[in-house]
């Protein structure tokens, strides 16, 4: 049913139906909120105040799929990658320690060695904080399924292999605070998350030489490593 932004009454006042208001209201529940599968479209521009002043929760899960203009279209996506990056730029202005996560399709029919590029390309100035990918299969009944030009098995596993280490590359280095969810005094090691975490979604953040660390610990961890889902590193 659309309600087309309807006001509905609630705790004294009137709230749209509208991801703002929404997101807004459910901030001041006091949990974490964090906003998934959503589009780059302009209303997200509203939410980043929200972000800013520490409503909901600094992180946004996009679902890009991919960047190169040609390839989108072959999806029925929008095709739009510049306007997609300025928009990312003007929301890390506003909120710096913006977490953004997306994932992307690999040897989808007819991407080419120049769509891949460019979608590293794109990538590398992106510079998103979570990246996963997979690789395209077929699907019964699936109108990609009978495209031309499908990508060779090999060709997807080495196109993902490279999104995927580019990706560590991107995170290696970086400071991020880590919310501490357990603690092994036998290794020593330690597993959190930080506010690009969610869970059941995301991966987790492990550390090493944390023996002194307690769950509910929020601490700044250096990350040195990844893979395709974790986090590696020490406290900084």
């Amino acid at each position: 049913m659309d309600l087309r932004h309807q006001a509905w009454p609630w705790k004294g006042a009137q709230v749209r139906a509208h991801m703002t208001d929404l997101a807004r209201e459910m901030g001041k529940l006091g949990a974490w909120v964090r906003l998934h599968y959503v589009y780059p479209y302009p209303h997200v521009d509203n939410v980043i105040p929200l972000m800013a002043e520490g409503t909901v929760l600094p992180y946004l899960d996009i679902p890009f799929q991919h960047a190169s203009p040609k390839v989108l279209r072959a999806m029925r996506r929008p095709a739009n990658d510049a306007k997609v990056l300025r928009r990312i730029r003007d929301w890390r202005a506003q909120v710096p320690d913006l977490a953004i996560r997306s994932s992307f399709v690999v040897g989808f029919p007819g991407e080419t060695e120049e769509d891949f590029e460019y979608l590293l390309g794109w990538l590398e100035e992106a510079r998103l904080d979570r990246v996963g990918a997979f690789k395209f299969e077929a699907v019964e009944g699936a109108p990609a399924t009978s495209m031309e030009e499908q990508v060779p098995e090999d060709v997807k596993q080495e196109r993902y292999e490279r999104v995927m280490a580019l990706s560590a590359r991107i995170s290696a280095g970086s400071t991020i605070d880590v919310l501490v969810d357990a603690v092994d005094s036998e290794t020593a090691g330690a597993t959190g998350r930080s506010k690009a975490d969610a869970p059941e979604i995301d991966g987790e953040v492990h550390l090493r030489d944390a023996g002194g660390l307690q769950p509910g610990d929020i601490v700044s961890v250096k990350v040195e490593d990844s893979d395709e889902h974790d986090l590696y590193g020490v406290v900084a």
